[in-house]
């Protein structure tokens, strides 16, 4: 594509060089340059683009951008280089690389899901609706990425760099796709990787305490004004009127809202709602009439969920029949997820890995567990430490017993965390010990267990891998569990 092309709707640009270039391809990682390619200069914060510039142009680079304010001397007499300095790299990336894709995002329905808790299970309940509809789906998301009911690949990230973005939307194009439903994190908001794009819909589902960190959010305001960026890009949003940021963002009138919930005055209000080990049920308001839903996910915050998704739906024309279907029957994988074994335990996987997300889940199986509710949990390395201790005092409050384990420790010592999650528990005369080890965590929750408790292991949900400085090593609860299981029986 002609550089001047890509260039297009980009502010504040001086150039030197060749415009009129054929550029075969554009990135942000040194790595993947090409001949003739184009690389844009990102600071990150690992590294910074800019080191790269002299590397970048051995490989073949013609044009390269880089932010006001580089030095640039050492390239800038280079006539064989397109030079190109622009304000801020990162929304350039984002503009450049919906440019270079031919802006795909025009040529279907983009819905956008953020908040805290809800995103996942939220996207998966809207693309079944979607489906059985009869609509040519794409998701993006936590899990994985699918195009048309398949999965294209594992996510490494929530939401993609904007490059990858663009690339995913323009091959959705290529198969068609009508409705492209997507997580979008507070990280790619904040970051721009979704800068550009063209939302129609807009779903804000709550917001609590998380991913307050050093390389994430420094505080709940800088966290809540990077979620609502999402609202200044789509045409209509839902909000969740129960939580009081979203009534706080309704209140900024960034596009046309309507609101979901339970207890407060809302467009779309679930009543009656009954909650059992298996499914909750409620009755709410599908066109014309009042209807019986039934969602198979247990849980108070599968109604809020379900409200969310059930909103998108009905403004994309699925009907009420489809609506009630794709709700009894949908599965998300590491949400409430139930593993099926040999003892006929119950044994329930899920990502909760936040204050609230671990309260809801533990007080949900708490309401009809008839026996113990075992916690087994840890917290991840390199994110808010602050919430550990409050993670631990949650499950020694609810929980009938809570074994402390290792999560994603990354780059920290995991006795370190799970010594900060135990400075929690104390507070509570929960009972409870500490295993580092997470296999063993789990086997020593299966060896207490009987049929009449519920063991919930909390935090990997989907991810079959554990961290641990900078590699990723095999991690399949559902795979251990059966493989522990297998062991005892023996």
């Amino acid at each position: 594509m002609e550089l001047r092309r890509i260039l297009q709707g980009l502010e504040g640009i001086k150039a030197k060089g060749n415009l009129e270039l054929d550029i075969p391809s554009i990135t942000n990682d040194s790595r993947k340059v090409e001949k003739n390619s184009m690389f844009i200069a990102v600071k990150g914060f690992e590294t910074d683009g800019h080191k790269y510039i002299k590397d970048v142009i051995e490989k073949g680079a013609k044009a390269i951008m880089v932010e006001e304010g580089a030095n640039i001397k050492e390239f800038v007499n280079n006539e064989e280089i397109t030079i190109i300095m622009v304000p801020d790299t990162r929304k350039a990336l984002a503009i450049c690389s919906a440019n270079f894709y031919d802006n795909p995002s025009k040529k279907f329905t983009l819905v956008g899901i953020t908040g805290t808790k809800g995103k996942t299970t939220t996207t998966f309940m809207i693309k079944h609706m979607l489906e059985k509809q009869g609509k040519r789906v794409g998701l993006i998301g936590t899990i994985a990425t699918y195009i048309n009911n398949k999965k294209i690949e594992d996510s490494a990230r929530t939401t993609p760099e904007s490059i990858e973005l663009q690339k995913t939307f323009a091959e959705m194009v290529k198969q068609k796709v009508e409705v492209v439903v997507m997580e979008v994190s507070s990280q790619s908001l904040k970051y721009d990787r979704v800068y550009g794009c063209d939302f129609d819909i807009g779903v804000f589902t709550n917001l609590s305490e998380d991913h307050i960190s050093p390389k994430e959010h420094p505080d709940m305001e800088d966290y809540f004004n990077s979620k609502i960026k999402l609202f200044d890009m789509c045409k209509m949003g839902f909000v969740n009127t129960d939580d009081l940021s979203g009534c706080k963002l309704l209140k900024l009138n960034k596009c046309k809202m309507q609101t979901y919930g339970i207890d407060n005055h809302a467009n779309l209000v679930a009543k009656d709602i009954t909650i059992t080990n298996s499914y909750a049920d409620f009755k709410v308001k599908l066109g014309q009439k009042n209807e019986r839903v039934k969602v198979g996910i247990p849980g108070r915050f599968s109604v809020y969920n379900s409200l969310a998704a059930i909103s998108v739906a009905q403004k994309l024309g699925v009907t009420p029949e489809i609506i009630k279907e794709s709700l009894e029957e949908v599965r998300v994988p590491g949400r409430s997820e139930l593993v099926d074994n040999k003892k006929d335990l119950t044994i329930m996987i899920d990502y909760a890995h936040s204050p609230e997300s671990l309260e809801n889940i533990l007080s949900a199986v708490k309401e009809y567990t008839q026996g113990k509710v075992i916690s087994v949990f840890g917290c991840g390395g390199d994110r808010d430490s602050g919430k550990r201790p409050i993670m631990g005092e949650i499950s020694g409050r609810i929980a009938d017993y809570t074994i402390i384990t290792s999560d994603n420790p990354r780059t920290e010592e995991p006795e370190k965390i799970v010594k900060q999650i135990e400075e929690g528990i104390k507070k509570t005369n929960g009972k409870y010990e500490c295993i580092v080890d997470r296999r063993e965590a789990i086997k020593k929750a299966i060896s207490i267990a009987t049929k009449r408790d519920i063991i919930v292991l909390a935090g990997k949900g989907h991810e079959p891998y554990q961290e641990i400085n900078h590699k990723t090593y095999p991690f399949d609860e559902r795979v251990i569990v059966r493989e522990i299981i297998e062991e005892m029986g023996k």
